[in-house]
């Protein structure tokens, strides 16, 4: 049987071309297992690129090779910036990339990171899904965390796509505005979107399930760091203080154990102290806020059954 990296794939037909655009800096721990994982999908991209943010370890003779082996891939360099990315600058590096893509070509768009294991049929799924329903905007599976030599659940909601592997409609991700280069991104593209009357979903089945390398909302300064610039972005995007606070209850009962929940509320608090501006869709604000306290009374996924059905309408209109 051929290893994964000697499998050749057809390219998918027109209406299921792929575009990947992977911002990456020192990934060279776990790029080979990504890079492994995403050519052996049964429905390969068709495009995929990857940006090279300034990485000073073996990312970039990694990436060479695999380039000069797959025509598909292809690599954008940025200089070194010094320090890792996160938040905008992230999403700077994923712009750097998707602004030498023609997105007219491609139906579907994913920001894919460089530190995870797909399992092989995970596009081929998220477009089968896609265009079962067109309503769906934006979609993923579910990411999972070796911890104690067992796969652990990082426990994201089924409302929302996750950012490490954000799929996107290119018409929903157009119709929203793109990514806003700010602290939870990956948040607000999901409520836009719903807003606009699109639906953004994850599932949890294993042939979704996929491994996270890196553990969510750790941080190059460490994971207490992470979680203050979550509560940090959770202020920006304008999240009720009642609803965030139970976030952060919830988040206690995973590593690193209460102080992580707390370091989420920290986060939220100071940038609430400090008058720290909020996101300026005002009428975004509001439409989050409503979804919130709507979970709080009856439950996360009443609340947002009911929010779709609302805004159903105006998906007829505009489609």
């Amino acid at each position: 049987m051929p290893d994964r990296d000697t499998l050749v794939c057809p390219p998918p037909p027109a209406e299921r071309r792929i575009v990947l655009v992977s911002p990456c800096r020192n990934e060279a721990e776990f790029l080979r297992r990504t890079l492994d994982s995403v050519i052996a999908q049964t429905l390969r991209p068709d495009l995929w690129v990857i940006v090279d943010d300034g990485s000073t370890d073996e990312t970039p003779a990694i990436l060479a090779d695999y380039t000069e082996r797959h025509d598909w891939i292809r690599v954008v360099q940025k200089p070194d910036r010094g320090h890792r990315a996160v938040g905008p600058g992230v999403i700077e590096a994923f712009y750097a990339g998707l602004d030498t893509v023609e997105l007219s070509d491609f139906p579907y768009l994913c920001k894919l990171d460089l530190d995870l294991d797909l399992p092989p049929r995970y596009f081929e799924i998220l477009v089968s899904r896609m265009e079962d329903n067109p309503r769906i905007g934006t979609c993923s599976g579910k990411p999972y965390v070796m911890r104690g030599g067992k796969l652990l659940s990082e426990r994201r909601g089924d409302e929302m796509s996750v950012g490490m592997t954000k799929f996107f409609r290119t018409a929903c991700f157009q119709d929203i505005g793109g990514f806003v280069r700010a602290v939870m991104w990956d948040a607000i593209d999901c409520h836009k979107a719903r807003q606009l009357g699109w639906i953004a979903v994850s599932w949890d089945e294993p042939e979704l399930r996929f491994v996270h390398l890196r553990p969510m909302g750790s941080s190059q300064a460490g994971i207490h760091t992470g979680r203050r610039r979550h509560g940090f972005g959770q202020y920006y995007m304008g999240s009720d203080p009642l609803y965030f606070a139970a976030t952060c209850v919830f988040r206690m009962a995973e590593p690193p154990y209460v102080l992580g929940g707390l370091s989420m509320m920290r986060g939220y608090l100071e940038a609430w102290m400090r008058g720290v501006p909020r996101h300026e869709d005002a009428e975004l604000r509001d439409f989050i806020r409503d979804h919130q306290r709507r979970s709080l009374r009856r439950g996360r996924a009443r609340a947002v059954a009911e929010i779709e059905a609302e805004r159903a309408d105006r998906f007829r209109a505009v489609r």
